[in-house]
């Protein structure tokens, strides 16, 4: 079996370890009582911190597969058919991270409640994939150095300078657009320092490709990450306490005193070794199944727990109610669920498409018909009524 066969199945395994200890961690999060919420508890600070891990590692893989697929070919800048399926894959994560948030209930009373507008983990990840696109498009074509460079240098330069830019509400900004670059309205994840793991991951995907046929290439991988992990968790601190010792730049001493980017970028490092390392136990297919299937995860699990279209999910009717003797096996019977109904829609998804498509045709149909027999005269009537209303309203702001 190949490197580059294996590189994948570590990667689809990868996803689906992410995937599912974010649905346990959304799931206990939301639920368990705060009265067991004490950072002293051992076990409760271990699940604590290894949940911080998760999102880190969710965006460093999208941006390592996506990357590692769209350099896979000989074809570059717009020939590349990637371009087109990666935009239209991060517009589609960007329609669907908004459609999560849509209240079926507020748009019978003519409302789009605030929290439509607050940007989560799809709409990041989608317009990582955008950002990825175009700094390949305006490198590819150059010093071959040149687009892992940027992608590493922007990074480094959204971490170093996360201190200084997270401060700013961007008040003169409208609100859904400074949603993506603040959390000051509830935004759950920004776009801003998020991308910087996508990049990362991207580097990471053209490191491999242009090493893919080195006979020692995994053993070296694994030793990389380890040294590079290890390092960021024990030492990028003292690093930058030293840079601003050096240099009397601000910015080091804030990096130190809050250093949970390096850090975290530290346990991906870690991940990424130890699932390289043990690689070769990584092809079961219902892993893999579940490493490929992560956005139909991540949807079903989002209407379960919290509640899309309706806004009546688990979090609704049982927020942070739960003591752990409900929480864990509730959050073990939440994963199990989720999974089954996902890779059941995935073996499914051509012919519910269609029945879909068939149904929305139907009801289309019907309303066309409607419309031409019966349904003129009324809106005629509604039009007709519309305008004398405004006609009368002008005529008051007149006078």
């Amino acid at each position: 079996m190949g490197n580059n066969n294996l590189r994948l199945y570590f990667i689809d395994a990868m996803r689906a370890w992410a995937i599912l200890m974010m649905l346990q961690g959304h799931f206990v999060d939301g639920l368990l009582d705060n009265a067991f919420r004490d950072n002293s508890n051992t076990v409760y600070s271990v699940w604590k911190y290894f949940r911080g891990v998760t999102a880190p590692v969710f965006f460093t893989v999208s941006g390592f597969i996506f990357t590692y697929l769209l350099i896979k070919g000989n074809e570059i800048g717009f020939n590349n058919p990637r371009v087109k399926k990666g935009i239209k894959r991060g517009l589609q994560l960007l329609v669907i991270g908004y459609l999560l948030r849509l209240n079926f209930f507020g748009l019978l009373k003519g409302q789009i409640y605030g929290s439509f507008y607050l940007v989560d983990v799809l709409h990041c990840i989608g317009l990582s994939i955008l950002g990825i696109i175009g700094i390949y498009l305006l490198t590819i074509s150059r010093h071959k150095y040149l687009f892992p460079g940027v992608l590493l240098a922007t990074t480094l330069v959204l971490f170093v300078l996360e201190p200084n830019y997270k401060q700013y509400a961007h008040h003169y900004l409208p609100e859904m657009i400074a949603n993506y670059l603040t959390k000051a309205n509830g935004s759950v994840f920004t776009i801003i320092p998020w991308f910087g793991y996508a990049s990362i991951g991207a580097f990471m995907s053209v490191l491999f490709n242009r090493f893919k046929n080195f006979k020692y290439l995994y053993p070296a991988a694994i030793a990389s990450f380890a040294i590079v992990g290890f390092g960021l968790m024990f030492y990028s601190s003292g690093f930058f306490l030293k840079l601003y010792n050096w240099t009397g730049m601000l910015v080091f001493s804030k990096v130190y005193f809050n250093n949970y980017l390096f850090i975290r970028l530290g346990d991906v490092s870690l991940v990424f070794a130890i699932f390289i390392l043990f690689r070769k136990f990584m092809s079961n297919s219902s892993v893999l199944k579940i490493g490929q299937s992560t956005l139909s995860i991540y949807v079903i699990h989002y209407i379960i727990l919290y509640g899309s279209f309706t806004g009546l999910g688990l979090y609704y009717f049982l927020n942070h109610s739960l003591s752990p003797s409900f929480v864990i096996p509730g959050a073990l019977t939440f994963m199990l669920t989720t999974t089954i109904l996902a890779l059941q829609y995935e073996r499914n998804k051509v012919y519910i498409k269609l029945q879909l498509s068939t149904a929305v045709k139907l009801v289309q149909e019907k309303g066309e018909a409607w419309l031409n027999e019966e349904g003129q005269p009324l809106l005629k009537a509604f039009v007709l009524k519309s305008k004398l209303t405004l006609v009368r309203l002008f005529r008051m702001v007149k006078n």
